[in-house]
């Protein structure tokens, strides 16, 4: 044990760090999200619609985006993080590079999950990272600026996407262009670069003592590499067989498994049969079979929810102490529900709101791309930077509930804005709506990660962080974006009231925040309780 270090002056190293780390995250929103505004000219060009469009920006990404950051968080617990993040952005820009060669949805589908896969390591890795740097009573702050970080990669995908295919297309007009690109195939392209320079900038970052501000030293971990291949086979299905196998495990333990197996394949094949016949689709062509995009979404999700099944169980087999604090915890429960609940909201309408001012209001690609795209990027960047060091001084006067009151407010009262804003008659009313619902939106994030990261141990961050990412991802990021594209098409593309109809998930988040502002800080409070009755040493 060390002593935790208060009132310390922060270092410049921290600065740094914090710098890379922000960066690290313009550019995973910058190469995630870009498809969004060039979703008119590939659903075009591909000749597939909204629910497809669904498909690939949330639950083609979000499958491999969630598997891979459990061992990529596992990895990040025990290896060097400031590597695994150079290697993981370099991966991602060569897997968005990819996507510019695609003429088909299969190849465009590859390139995505290849994102995801790279993405997985950017939030475990990087709030790890962060967490070593930077004292307790600044991390409002610090989850503020990677917020911040977050929505100008949001802003900057869709400028540059509008503005990067709207030239291209527009200087080859008629003409032979270089590779036979399109322009949405040039923005794909351009979006990739950034990511190499800042590879190696990361890849060359200090790594800082774990723990060493928390008071609570971590020893070193023998053999990362291994730990994290073992946890990807144990949570991927079919491999987590073999990994019960070795391990020996019980009958219990099987039954427990199979039982589960059966009850999401059950779930998934009726939701698949329910949302066909709200929303019938044409099947997608995957390479040479026929695929309908319905089975293949639920598909997706019951794949994640089984993976989020065995990570529990392969917790409890080979790491008691982090399964004792992860699923004893339930603050850390509830801020994973929440989260998930909410980026079902956010990338549902973030996923389609370029869309919906372009076909509502008659903009173009370019115009929509700049001026939603600043609009998205000037918010997002003020909202967490107002409510992350406001939830710090909330926070001394109401200790693990002043974060959470902020996050009520913003989430309470974001729904009502949002109706408001989606009815504007006119581009200029939509956007002045659109300023006041952004800033309020945005304020949830900070303090909801703060309250999460401090529910566990400082060598337990990244595996609780990577498994709140397998819940957004799977069940916000990898639902919400195809159920508002079901909705519009069910509809006959009316987006405004597809985008609204998400928002109807939101009296379940008040009330779940209404009871995390009662746990947050007598959870807390028993961490090291939870880790001790499982073995743990500190």
């Amino acid at each position: 044990m060390v002593q935790a270090v208060k009132g310390e002056k922060i270092s410049r190293a921290a600065w740094y760090a914090l710098t890379l780390v922000g960066l690290t995250n313009v550019v995973s929103l910058l190469d995630r999200n870009i498809i969004a505004i060039l979703a008119p000219r590939i659903k075009q060009s591909l000749a597939v619609g909204d629910a497809e469009m669904g498909l690939l920006y949330g639950t083609v990404f979000a499958l491999f985006y969630a598997l891979f950051s459990l061992p990529l968080g596992r990895l990040a617990d025990g290896w060097l993080r400031t590597r695994l993040l150079g290697i993981a952005i370099g991966f991602w820009s060569l897997a968005t590079a990819l996507g510019a060669f695609a003429h088909g949805f299969a190849l465009l589908a590859v390139s995505r999950l290849g994102v995801g896969i790279g993405e997985g390591a950017t939030q475990p890795a990087g709030n790890s990272l962060l967490y070593d740097y930077f004292p307790k009573r600044t991390r409002g702050f610090v989850m503020a600026v990677v917020a911040a970080a977050i929505s100008a990669g949001l802003g900057a995908s869709l400028a540059l996407g509008g503005l990067a295919a709207d030239w291209w297309d527009a200087r080859y007009a008629g003409a032979s262009a270089p590779f036979g690109f399109k322009g949405w195939q040039f923005a794909f392209l351009l979006a990739s670069l950034p990511g190499f320079p800042l590879a190696m900038l990361l890849g060359r970052m200090a790594e800082p003592p774990r723990g060493r501000m928390d008071g609570i030293e971590s020893a070193r971990d023998p053999h990362p590499f291994r730990a994290s291949l073992a946890l990807l086979g144990s949570v991927t299905p079919v491999a987590n067989w073999f990994s019960l196998a070795k391990r020996r495990a019980g009958l219990r333990e099987w039954c427990w498994n199979l039982f589960s197996l059966a009850a999401i394949v059950a779930l998934m094949a009726m939701l698949a049969r329910v949302t066909s016949a709200l929303s019938p689709r044409p099947p997608l062509h995957l390479g040479g079979l026929l695929v309908d995009p319905h089975a293949l979404q639920w598909g997706v999700i019951g794949f994640g929810a089984y993976s989020v099944l065995n990570l529990l169980q392969s917790l409890r087999l080979s790491d008691p102490p982090a399964y004792a604090v992860i699923t004893g915890s339930p603050s850390l429960l509830l801020c994973m529900a929440i989260g998930a609940l909410q980026m079902m909201i956010n990338y549902g309408v973030m996923g389609f709101t370029p869309s919906f001012i372009m076909k509502h209001y008659g903009v173009s690609p370019a115009a929509t791309g700049l001026a939603f795209g600043v609009v998205s990027a000037t918010i997002g960047i003020a909202g967490p930077l107002i409510a992350g060091p406001l939830s710090d001084r909330i926070n001394l006067r109401f200790p693990g509930a002043g974060r959470v009151y902020v996050c009520l407010f913003a989430l309470a009262l974001s729904p009502l804005l949002a109706i408001w804003t989606y009815h504007a008659a006119d581009l200029t009313s939509f956007y002045l709506r659109f300023i006041a619902y952004g800033l309020i939106l945005t304020g949830w994030l900070p303090p909801l990660y703060a309250v999460l990261l401090e529910q566990v141990l400082p060598r337990m961050r990244g595996v609780a962080f990577s498994t709140y990412i397998v819940v957004y991802t799977i069940f916000g990021l990898g639902i919400g974006p195809f159920a508002v594209g079901m909705i519009s098409d069910a509809n006959g593309g009316n987006l405004a009231k597809a985008i609204l109809e998400i928002n109807w998930v939101a009296p379940i988040i008040v009330v779940l925040l209404l009871i995390l502002a009662r746990r947050a800080h007598r959870d807390e409070g028993l961490i090291l309780d939870r880790a001790r009755g499982a073995g743990e040493i500190v």
